[in-house]
């Protein structure tokens, strides 16, 4: 028994040591409107050989999620560890938009810079202020071309710098942009795809036909067409990284990095981004790195992106115990396939762009989620770029009873206040149970835990539930 405590401490200090070593580099590599569309996530159409290759050797979250599916207020998350109603950060940061963090606020690129980590960015960051989001180094590079990006990163990650270093590699694809007509070099189409490509990519291309058209979506020819768009930028993006591994392992410090791939949000059709269903909440988690003990795995924690700045700071050595986050590390659990204390999400969300308020505030735990729609009597609001999506365009011309996949156009755009679902028995959404007799407990319940989480967290939108 003395000998097994013995080993027992002795393994201990050699993992401690091995995560919080002088090599414990990190790299969050954040894509942008991307659902958990990979081959490693069960789509055999489209290609993504390098992310399914990480995933292969690391760990993939199943059930992991934003807080909020609209650009500047979700990154403003995954850099602070708190919700939008915490930081102030709402929406959009960019134009007359301006929403902007608290200047309070201590950010992780801040926290890792205190904690002796050289910090560098590159492509999109849409948040501010610039103090308080604050990188050591801001690498060139367009946002769109991601195999040109890691090529950029060469330098920092090759440094004679001895510190650990800290990446955050954020692309502009898949996003959905403006839909003018390509040209071969400057015009890209709504998903970023341009004739004469970009450098180092290898562009693949698809039938509409071949692709896989979701449940909450239309199976409409002019979908599929867009499908096949967003599909491509999903591999450039996929190449992109493979590059970056490249470049991490010519610098010899692949095995001591933590990469973390992620999306800020799901898909750039209306049903996904900028909703609280789970199109729009749920994103791609793929971990490789020290911290992975079963290669190849599959987890379903409930993950959150309130859960990032925490893990990080704890991989870092540098998570203290009066951090005040809304999320946690799951680095201790990163390696169990489900842990009955990871089963619980939040959402919150308020604006997209400044024209667009309808705030929502969701809870789920375990197979049953409530949105709270605190502007029902408002029409749910459109994003510019989604209102604009031909898809939906579409659909919209047939008129309020036409089918937008499994919902008519009248229900999308006019909500409930609230909306319960059963996820297991419902998984697209669409039979609301917040009416239903059977299921008055358990709304209330899921209410009261709402409140509570808004309480706890100082959401300012908690009086709603006295006054209104």
């Amino acid at each position: 028994m003395r000998w097994f405590l013995y080993i027992t401490v002795f393994a201990s200090i050699l993992l401690a040591d091995h995560t919080n070593g002088a090599n414990r580099n990190v790299v969050l590599f954040v894509t942008d409107d991307h659902s958990p569309d990979a081959g490693c996530y069960g789509n055999p159409v489209i290609q993504t050989p390098n992310l399914d290759a990480l995933c292969r050797a690391g760990v993939r979250f199943d059930r992991a999620y934003c807080t909020t599916a609209s650009c500047s207020a979700s990154r403003s998350v995954i850099l602070s560890g708190l919700h939008n109603h915490a930081n102030g950060h709402y929406g959009h940061e960019h134009s007359y938009h301006h929403f902007r963090a608290y200047d309070s606020i201590e950010s992780l690129p801040v926290r890792l810079s205190k904690a002796g980590y050289r910090t560098g960015r590159i492509g999109k960051l849409h948040v501010g202020p610039e103090e308080v989001f604050h990188f050591e180094t801001a690498l060139p590079g367009n946002a769109r071309s991601p195999v040109e990006m890691a090529d950029n990163c060469r330098s920092f990650l090759k440094s004679s710098d001895k510190r650990p270093f800290f990446l955050y590699f954020c692309t502009a694809d898949p996003h959905r942009g403006a839909g003018h007509v390509p040209d071969a070099l400057h015009n890209p189409n709504s998903f970023g795809n341009r004739p004469a490509g970009y450098p180092g990519v290898t562009e693949v291309k698809y039938k509409p036909e071949e692709v896989i058209v979701p449940p909450f979506l239309p199976d409409t020819p002019v979908c599929r067409e867009e499908l096949a768009q967003y599909y491509q930028s999903v591999s450039r993006v996929d190449q992109g990284l493979g590059r970056l591994v490249e470049h991490l392992k010519s610098a010899g410090v692949f095995d001591d990095t933590l990469i973390i791939f992620t999306s800020d949000h799901g898909i750039a059709f209306p049903g996904g981004k900028t909703t609280l269903y789970q199109p729009g909440m749920t994103v791609p988690l793929v971990v490789h790195g020290p911290p992975v003990t079963k290669p190849g795995s599959v987890t379903k924690i409930m993950a959150s992106h309130v859960d990032l700045t925490p893990t990080i700071l704890d991989f870092a050595g540098a998570l203290e115990a009066n951090h005040a986050f809304h999320g946690r590390s799951w680095l201790p659990v990163l390696n169990d396939e489900q842990h009955k204390e990871w089963n619980v999400t939040f959402g919150s969300h308020t604006f997209h762009e400044i024209t667009m308020y309808y705030p929502m505030r969701v809870v789920r735990q375990g197979q049953y989620k409530l949105i709270w729609n605190l502007a029902h009597e408002l029409p749910y609001p459109f994003a510019s770029d989604l209102w604009e999506a031909p898809t939906w365009q579409e659909r919209w011309s047939r008129g309020m009873g036409a089918l937008y996949g499994k919902r008519s156009v009248r229900d999308y755009i006019h909500r409930p206040e609230f909306e319960l679902y059963d996820l297991e028995s419902d998984p697209d959404e669409v039979n609301n149970l917040a009416d239903d007799v059977e299921h008055a407990n358990r709304l209330k319940a899921l209410k009261a835990k709402l409140q509570e989480f808004q309480k706890t967290t100082k959401d300012p939108w908690e009086l709603k539930w006295r006054y209104e």
